[in-house]
């Protein structure tokens, strides 16, 4: 009867190093990205519904086509007729400062 001899296996290794590459960190918990969800809710029509973080005075359709032009890449569509747009604290009330200024009064 053979026997087997079983070996330690090696540590991977990057070719022509001696170490392990390093781990890159983990993201923080969402509770601590600076990341801003401005939830969006549409009719059945496709207009806006309701939709968060909307500056006074601001109609909801007015403030979904304010950040539909002044943000890129930001906008996530969900299922069941909702969405968001992720920014950043500061970009969010930069915007609403910027969008009540341009309202008529």
């Amino acid at each position: 009867m053979e026997t087997t001899q079983t070996s330690t296996p090696e540590p991977c290794t990057a070719p022509g190093t001696d170490a392990i590459p390093p781990v890159p960190e983990a993201q923080p918990p969402v509770a601590q990205r600076s990341d801003c969800l401005i939830h969006v809710r549409f009719a059945p029509d496709g207009t806006v519904r309701e939709i968060g973080e909307r500056p006074p005075g601001v109609p909801v359709q007015a403030w979904f086509d304010y950040l539909c032009r002044n943000t890129q890449n930001c906008y996530q569509a969900l299922s069941g007729g909702r969405g968001w747009f992720r920014l950043s604290r500061t970009e969010v009330d930069r915007l609403k400062v910027a969008c009540g200024g341009e309202q008529p009064s």
